[in-house]
């Protein structure tokens, strides 16, 4: 068995980066802190902390990392199955991974008369659609959305259907970059919008029908929902965009498609462990009945 003290020292520290904080949060020094970690890299014979600013584990550490935040979740689930919610709080809390465009969609007014209601605080991790089911194979949320459609081992998923993505600019963009069509040349030019490194489909796209890869042409990454489509608003480049999060700018003319053909439908399936709390099961139900109406299906 693990020490409980030194692993929950551990915890502390690889979530807060520093080990005055971590002592901030369990209430003892320093000192004692940095004493439970040394004693736990005794145990296992194994560097788990590299004491930098802020504190990071290693690859050994990452492993145990997982596997505490993996163990402290199904304790709260067990607990919440069997108490209704915590000892200290009349709130359920929910671990959520998300990717950033559902997020700066759909997801919160979808949710948020049963977060209301039943009282259910959440704890929301954002990253790539194709990258938030591995939160759920490491065991530190709840559910997820995806773009995975494969079940963890001990999971249930669900497809939600589909959301369109366009390739958008404003009009003064298009006559200033494309005023003689888009081809080849004049995309080695053009500055793109692109959410981030693990955003794959304005690229695969470009590479796609133009065979030019990230390197061939300008690019702005900017990795948030709102401030991407801003910055395309602004002129500053064109990109892939929900079409539901610019319905109105497309409406008024003051976003336009540049390339029909580009239009992607991307599909997302939501993922969680098939013991539900009952808080999970209503939040579950909300979001399929919201998807099957709002969203694409074949």
């Amino acid at each position: 068995m693990l020490p409980h003290k030194y692993c929950e020292a551990f915890l502390a520290v690889a979530e807060t980066g520093s080990f005055e904080h971590a002592a901030l949060s369990l209430c003892i020094t320093a000192s004692a802190v940095t004493l439970r970690v040394q004693n736990l890299e005794k145990v296992l014979g194994n560097t788990l902390i590299l004491r930098e600013r802020p504190c990071r584990v290693t690859a050994t550490g990452q492993l145990l990392l997982e596997h505490l935040q993996h163990q402290r979740l199904m304790e709260q689930n067990l607990l919440q199955q069997l108490q209704g919610k915590s000892e200290t709080s009349s709130f359920y809390k929910l671990n959520i991974a998300t990717n950033a465009d559902s997020l700066a969609t759909w997801l919160l007014p979808t949710l948020q008369s049963i977060l209301i209601e039943e009282r259910i605080s959440l704890q929301l991790s954002i990253d790539d659609q194709s990258k938030t089911h591995e939160l759920m194979e490491a065991g530190v949320v709840n559910a997820c959305i995806s773009s995975e459609p494969i079940n963890v081992k001990g999971c249930t998923s669900h497809a939600l259907g589909a959301i369109r993505y366009v390739m958008v600019a404003t009009p003064a963009f298009k006559q200033q970059w494309f005023a003689h069509g888009i081809h080849r040349e004049a995309l080695r030019q053009a500055p793109a919008v692109i959410f981030g490194a693990k955003d794959q489909l304005h690229s695969d796209f470009i590479f796609r029908l133009f065979g030019l890869n990230m390197h061939s042409y300008p690019y702005h990454f900017i990795p948030s929902s709102t401030a991407f489509v801003e910055a395309i608003q602004l002129g500053l480049g064109y990109g892939m965009v929900p079409e539901m999060q610019i319905l109105k700018e497309l409406e008024t003319g003051s976003l336009i498609e540049l390339m029909p053909e580009a239009t992607t439908p991307v599909h997302l399936y939501w993922h969680h462990w098939k013991q539900q709390s009952e808080p999970l099961k209503k939040l579950t139900d909300i979001i399929l009945q919201y998807t099957q109406q709002h969203f694409l299906h074949d």
